[in-house]
């Protein structure tokens, strides 16, 4: 995606693993703006580095999904 000039993209993050990533993204701990990937190393907006990035698309909930959650 950076390659194709695609500017911050939000991904979950983690050092270990993209399945790691992905399951951290409770309460938005482990999530960043992706700018730049160097060196074996994706970089954040902030200048942090991290071994794994899985983009990732926050979308509202519909009234209708929430509720489903609530049953499930």
């Amino acid at each position: 995606m950076l390659e194709h000039d695609y500017k911050n993209i939000w991904c979950a993050v983690d050092d270990n693993s993209d399945k790691q990533a992905t399951s951290n993204l409770n309460g938005n701990d482990f999530t960043a703006y992706i700018v730049k990937y160097q060196n074996g190393y994706f970089y954040c907006d902030g200048g942090m580095q991290w071994l794994y990035a899985v983009p990732i698309k926050i979308v509202p909930l519909t009234d209708i999904e929430v509720i489903f959650s609530k049953i499930g």
